[in-house]
């Protein structure tokens, strides 16, 4: 092993994740502007959200309600009460220069989450997760944050309700911390208080230090004293799982670089140019008394201990996933599949009430979410047409078209043409041709193709699919393979 790559060995990365998500509501967390994206910019505003004098916050329920559901998702502890805070500091985008979150009364504290990381099952720690407001959004005109001649300032999404959700430093690699983004964002869209698809829904902020490898163990907490010797680095503006390990992996290569180097690793906050795979240094970290907490005067304390008994959630991915192993009988790979997303997962539940529990999972498993994949879509975007699809079904379970032409034919054409899967048979000729047809066609091949006759005879085992394919091609494909492959087989035979 070179000098260099020991040193590297000597060195570990600590990291703990701010995950900031929008929650989804009708309108804003203290006001009644809807929370709807409108390429309009500044139409979704009041003096609340603007912070005009005189304005007085009135909370959301529904957002109460939405982190109340995260709360019991991760397994938290939910205070008799919590209370708002005002976080005091200037940014444009914060137009009264003060944040209202949470600060030492936050609605969830000591939650966590079960992650798969490479085939090994690890609990995250969630030491809070709590609600505030979102800013605005900058949008920089003529390069980054770093190059922009100017910054314009949209506050439509002044106001958005947000829940900010911080773990423990439990995430060693940035693969981690990217399986943990994944898992997360699962759990929020079954419990229906998160879109993904929404531009900006999901941001976060990851804190990294770099340590002697010797005070790291996985799966073990780290001691306090160490963490506080090792200057931390927080970088902001990531908005992808992808991003949040690009811009882990740049950081922790970064930081071991200076240690190396016999440099001082600087305590800041430092902007993650997605472009570029890269961190770039913003300012000097603010400490917690830079904020200079006080209570929010406008809000009374909130009395929450009775929502966690009458707010009910649904069953979460973990244990639908399990419950689709022991019911239909499933494999865990095909279970995982059919449990990714909440939408896949009524889909599938759909059809197999219906039909074949395996036969359903292959279709939609399988054949569905192949082809979706394949075209970068998502079940989302078919959602409206899933009636159809559970049509395609009943038409191979009916035996009235072959799996042949319904994935490679019927399938591709409702997705890539918008038509429906009878429309696809009629236009296409696709039924199934009847016995006695098949029955003629086995024949006329054998009769036609005398040299491949004999080659089967002669144990030739190409010259079988040859035959089938002869057969195939006067039955326009609408035979059964398997069975003409049988009837070739019998004919041969006498």
């Amino acid at each position: 092993m070179s000098t260099q790559a020991a040193q590297q060995d000597d060195l570990a990365a600590v990291i703990g994740l701010e995950v900031h998500v929008q929650l989804e509501t009708d309108t804003k967390i203290f006001c009644g502007c809807p929370t709807e994206p409108t390429e309009e910019p500044n139409t979704n505003v009041c003096p609340v959200c603007l912070g005009l004098p005189g304005s007085l916050p009135v909370l959301n329920e529904a957002a109460v309600e939405a982190a109340v559901k995260v709360g019991k998702a991760i397994d938290a502890d939910i205070p008799r009460e919590t209370r708002f805070h005002r976080k005091n500091y200037y940014y444009p985008d914060l137009p009264k220069n003060f944040q209202i979150t949470q600060y030492d009364e936050p609605i969830c504290q000591d939650g966590e989450l079960d992650v798969s990381v490479e085939g090994e099952r690890r609990t995250v720690r969630i030491r809070r997760a709590h609600l505030e407001e979102d800013p605005g959004s900058l949008q920089h005109v003529g390069g980054g944050i770093d190059t922009a001649t100017h910054t314009r300032i949209d506050y439509n999404r002044a106001g958005t309700p947000l829940m900010e959700i911080v773990t423990e430093p439990d995430f060693r690699r940035p693969t981690e911390a990217r399986a943990f983004l994944a898992k997360l964002e699962e759990v929020l869209e079954y419990l229906g208080v998160f879109d993904s698809q929404r531009d900006g829904s999901l941001r976060v902020d990851a804190n990294l230090s770099i340590v002697p490898a010797a005070d790291v163990r996985d799966g073990e907490e780290m001691d306090p004293e160490t963490l506080e010797s090792a200057n931390r680095t927080e970088v902001k503006n990531i908005s992808s799982h992808k991003g949040a390990e690009t811009a882990l992996a740049y950081e922790e290569a970064r930081q071991k670089n200076l240690i190396r180097r016999g440099k001082a690793v600087e305590q800041e906050t430092r902007h993650f140019n997605e472009t570029h795979g890269s961190t770039v240094s913003m300012r000097s970290k603010e400490a917690e008394k830079d904020y200079r907490y006080f209570e929010e005067a406008d809000l009374p304390p909130l009395q929450v201990s009775d929502w966690k008994e009458r707010i009910d959630i649904p069953e979460l991915p973990d244990a639908r996933r399990e419950r689709f192993v022991s019911e239909y009988g499933l494999d865990e790979e095909s279970a995982s599949k059919l449990t990714s997303t909440k939408q896949v997962a009524d889909f599938y539940e759909d059809v197999a009430s219906s039909f074949d529990p395996d036969l359903a999972a292959t279709w939609v498993a399988d054949n569905l979410l192949g082809e979706l994949n394949y075209r970068d879509m998502a079940i989302t975007d078919v959602a409206g047409r899933l009636d159809e699809f559970t049509r395609l079904v009943e038409l191979v379970a009916g035996d009235e078209i072959t799996t042949k032409n319904a994935e490679e034919v019927v399938l591709r054409k409702m997705l890539d043409e918008g038509k429906t899967p009878d429309e696809v048979v009629e236009t296409e000729g696709l039924g199934k041709t009847d016995a006695a047809a098949v029955e003629t066609a086995v024949r006329e091949a054998i009769d036609e193709n005398p040299d491949a006759v004999e080659d089967y005879h002669a144990g030739e085992g190409g010259a079988l699919n040859f035959l089938v394919g002869q057969v195939m091609q006067k039955t326009q494909g609408s035979a059964d393979p398997g069975q003409v492959n049988q009837l070739l087989r019998d004919e041969l035979a006498d």
